[in-house]
């Protein structure tokens, strides 16, 4: 998979010098992307990025920032820590409106450069030995249960967390009522997941799911997992909040038919301080690119990019040199 990604860096970084030649240059600005820790899909997109912007913008000035997360890096760029960041697009509606994840803060200041580039959806997953015990699949019986549960999470900062404690409220119960019942709800870092569940230390988990998902990858082949639909009364619990409703899948081992899940989607956003033509020539790039981000990660190729600009890919109001691009290009009228 490196020399996977290390050929699309060189593609992508051949292909924006061409297009840096016809391009206007742009003005000089330190850019930090904000992404995730290193080996994950953002990280692939946000390293592939960078190769392909510093051409156009001038050596040494793009930094990738491999920490952060779905519900993280809206704040990031709201607080200037980085000029744009990879965001779920649910996420970058609830930072906007200031929802109860964000515990009073809010991020007014983000705007969006390019929507839908891939989808991000909440999965759930339980091991094969613990449902067989449990003689059934629906999780909304498991939680209903009298039987202890434990529930594995990403830590506070992943969109799965507060994806997973809507999806306990609308079954009727959070996190609480488990451990008070024997269970418990297990937050550990994502190299440990797999260990943890192999270990049984683990029944059911959950986590922001995309094809080729290394994590995923590695608990469904050695872990004797499978995959679970969300039940209707937490879909629409989801779906309120803003993550679409839809399947995914198969994509992964014992995965045999596609799987109900909530789509968080993925947005490029940044600061509204980035000046407009710095925001069109990184919007310009992206959708000009968008073959050689395909080749680097698996979970990009299908990106359609003349539907970057619509409002259900975006979530929020884009950036102005982002939305001179698409006009230009005639996908907003």
């Amino acid at each position: 998979m490196f020399q996977t990604i290390t050929n699309a860096l060189r593609q992508a970084a051949f292909g924006a010098a061409a297009l840096a030649v016809s391009a206007t240059v742009a003005p000089a600005q330190e850019i930090r992307i904000g992404a995730m820790r290193e080996g994950t899909s953002w990280y692939v997109f946000a390293a592939t990025l960078e190769q392909m912007i510093e051409p156009i913008l001038g050596a040494n000035t793009v930094e990738v920032v491999a920490r952060g997360g779905g519900v993280a890096n809206p704040m990031v760029v709201q607080a200037g820590r980085a000029e744009i960041a990879l965001s779920n697009t649910a996420t970058a509606v609830w930072a906007m409106e200031g929802a109860p994840v964000y515990e009073g803060a809010s991020a007014p200041d983000i705007r969006a450069l390019v929507g839908g580039l891939n989808d991000v959806y909440i999965g759930v997953m339980a091991r094969q030995a613990f449902l067989e015990a449990r003689g059934t699949t629906d999780l909304a019986a498991i939680l209903a249960s009298d039987q202890p549960v434990r529930i594995l999470l990403k830590p506070a900062g992943s969109s799965a967390v507060p994806a997973a404690e809507m999806i306990l409220q609308a079954l009727g119960t959070n996190a609480e009522e488990i451990r008070a019942n024997g269970g418990d709800i297990v937050q550990v870092d994502t190299p440990q997941i797999p260990d943890i569940l192999r270990n049984g230390d683990a029944d059911i988990y959950i986590d922001t799911i995309v094809r080729g998902h290394p994590t995923i990858t590695e608990v469904t082949l050695t872990a004797g997992m499978r995959f679970i639909d969300i039940p209707q009364a937490a879909m629409e619990v989801l779906s309120a909040n803003g993550l679409g409703v839809g399947t995914f899948g198969p994509w992964f081992e014992g995965q045999e038919a596609p799987t109900v899940g909530a789509n968080l989607g993925t947005v490029l956003i940044a600061n509204a301080s980035v000046p407009d033509e710095t925001a069109y020539q990184i919007t310009r790039t992206v959708i000009e690119n968008a073959a050689a981000m395909g080749e680097a990660h698996a979970a990009w190729r299908a990106f359609v990019p003349e539907n970057a600009w619509r409002p259900e890919n975006v979530g929020i109001p884009l950036h102005p040199g982002a939305e001179r691009y698409y006009r230009e290009r005639g996908w907003i009228q």
